[in-house]
């Protein structure tokens, strides 16, 4: 079982996923309180920023060391891509909720289901980003 998961660990992919997917978990936890006192649509903006602070750490910590970019670099560009993953959240957001309109569900669930669809498909479009542009050049994390 020990040595399962030590491969797991060596796998980048995984550990995008992993690390990535707390990283959404923050940003889709966080944004039910922020709806409390702030439009729907901010909230998922202002937890999406919450859960990029997380995911930056994480990446460049376990998934993406070694990179040949300056933190400087790494920073701006990591922005970048996440500023494009914000707009492919937020619009899919829309999108999602827009497709269950007619539902009975409560609001709550209908904005949660499409803000946790949203994010998934972002993760995506992250993952390719960060490994083609923000910490390109990085060695490959041994396991962990």
């Amino acid at each position: 079982m020990k040595s399962r998961i030590t491969a797991l660990m060596a796998n980048q992919v995984f550990r995008f996923l992993l690390l990535g997917g707390f990283a959404a978990a923050v940003n889709w936890i966080v944004r039910f309180p922020l709806s409390l006192v702030m439009p729907f649509p901010a909230a998922v903006l202002v937890a999406y920023m919450i859960g990029m602070g997380v995911g930056f750490t994480l990446y460049r910590t376990y998934v993406f060391p070694g990179s040949s970019r300056t933190l400087l670099e790494q920073s701006l560009t990591f922005l970048g891509v996440n500023l494009v993953g914000a707009v492919v959240v937020l619009v899919l957001t829309d999108l999602f909720l827009g497709l269950q309109s007619g539902s009975t569900w409560p609001e709550f669930m209908r904005e949660g289901l499409a803000h946790g669809f949203a994010i998934g498909v972002g993760a995506v479009v992250n993952f390719f980003g960060h490994k083609l542009l923000t910490f390109r050049g990085a060695r490959r994390a041994a396991a962990v």
